[in-house]
C-alpha cells in the first residue's frame, strides 16, 4: 500500500512539473471558455462594444457571427489579445461555416485573418476599418476554384519580399485550397522585425521580413507614425469580415527569451517542428 501511495505521489509530481514547464512556454490565448483576455474593436463602434454579439464563445469555440446584423455596412471587426508579443510561434485552427451576411463584399466571402504586430486597439480611430499590421489572411475555397490561404495583406505597412520592398496591398501564398467547413491549421513564425513565416499545416507558404510602417497610408499619417520605421512587436488580433467563422485553437509559443541566443533559438524551433510532424 505504501508503495502504491509513493508511486501516486511521484506521478502527481511529474504531471505537475510537466504542466508547470509547459505553462512557461505555451500561452493559450483563447481559453475555450470566454473572451475575458480579449478586446473588441468594430468599425464605427467604440472600443469593447461587441456590436451584434459578433464575437462569442459556444461549445468551446470562438465564433464570429452576424445573426444580429441587418446589413454588414462595412463594420469590419477585430478582437485583440490583451498583450503585445515580439518573437513567437502562433498556432490557429480555423474554419468557415454558413453564409456571408447581407452587404458583405464579394472578396470577403470565406475571408478572415490573423493580424500580426498590430497597433493597440485603443489607438484605432472610431471609423478605422483595419488595424495597422501584417495580415496572415485566412481564406476558404468556394468548392470549385483555386484559392490559397495564409496570403499576406499589409494594412498600413510594407515588408521586404524576395529581397525587395513590397508595397502592394496583398500577395498570394503557395498554399493549396481548403474547401468546405474543414478545420485548417495555420501558423505564423514571427521573429521581431526580421523574419516572418506563414505556415499551413507543415508547409511554409509565405516568407517576408523587415515589417515597417507605410508612410503613405492615411491611418499611419493620422496616428503620427514614422514611415519606414521597422515594427518589432505588437498585438495579435482576429478578424470579422462578414463571413461566419470559428476558431477552436489560438495559442502561442513565446520565443522572446531565446531571440538573442541563435543556437538555443534554432534548437527550440527544431523541437517545435518535430512536435508538429
Amino acid at each position: 500500500m505504501k508503495y502504491l501511495f509513493a508511486t501516486c505521489l511521484l506521478l502527481v509530481s511529474i504531471v505537475a512539473s510537466a504542466q508547470k514547464k509547459s505553462s512557461l512556454k505555451w500561452v493559450k490565448l483563447f481559453n475555450g471558455k470566454d473572451l475575458k483576455d480579449w478586446k473588441v474593436k468594430i468599425k464605427d463602434h467604440p472600443l469593447n462594444e461587441n456590436f451584434g454579439n459578433t464575437f462569442r464563445v459556444e461549445n468551446g469555440v470562438m465564433q464570429v457571427r452576424y445573426d444580429q446584423y441587418d446589413d454588414f455596412k462595412e463594420q469590419y471587426g477585430h478582437i485583440f489579445y490583451k498583450k503585445k508579443f515580439s518573437a513567437y510561434l502562433l498556432v490557429i485552427e480555423y474554419r468557415f461555416v454558413g453564409n456571408q451576411v447581407k452587404g458583405g463584399p464579394g472578396w470577403a466571402t470565406r475571408n478572415s485573418g490573423a493580424m500580426l504586430h498590430c497597433q493597440s486597439p485603443e489607438s484605432m480611430f472610431l471609423d478605422q476599418d483595419f488595424p495597422i499590421s501584417m495580415e496572415d489572411q485566412l481564406l476558404g475555397g468556394n468548392g470549385k476554384d483555386e484559392r490559397s490561404t495564409c496570403n499576406l495583406c499589409t494594412p498600413g505597412t510594407n515588408v521586404f519580399l524576395k529581397g525587395k520592398l513590397f508595397t502592394p496591398h496583398c500577395v498570394n501564398s503557395s498554399s493549396k485550397t481548403y474547401h468546405g467547413d474543414q478545420w485548417v491549421r495555420a501558423e505564423a513564425l514571427v521573429l521581431g522585425d526580421s523574419i516572418i513565416k506563414q505556415i499551413v499545416n507543415t508547409d511554409t507558404v509565405m516568407v517576408y521580413g523587415k515589417p515597417q510602417y507605410d508612410g503613405n497610408d492615411r491611418w499611419v499619417k493620422k496616428a503620427g507614425l514614422e514611415g519606414g520605421k521597422l515594427i518589432k512587436e505588437g498585438f495579435i488580433s482576429l478578424q470579422s469580415e462578414s463571413h461566419p467563422c470559428e476558431f477552436r485553437k489560438v495559442e502561442l509559443f513565446d520565443l522572446q527569451p531565446y531571440i538573442n541566443n541563435p543556437k538555443k533559438l534554432e534548437a527550440i524551433l527544431q523541437k517545435l517542428s518535430a512536435r508538429k510532424s
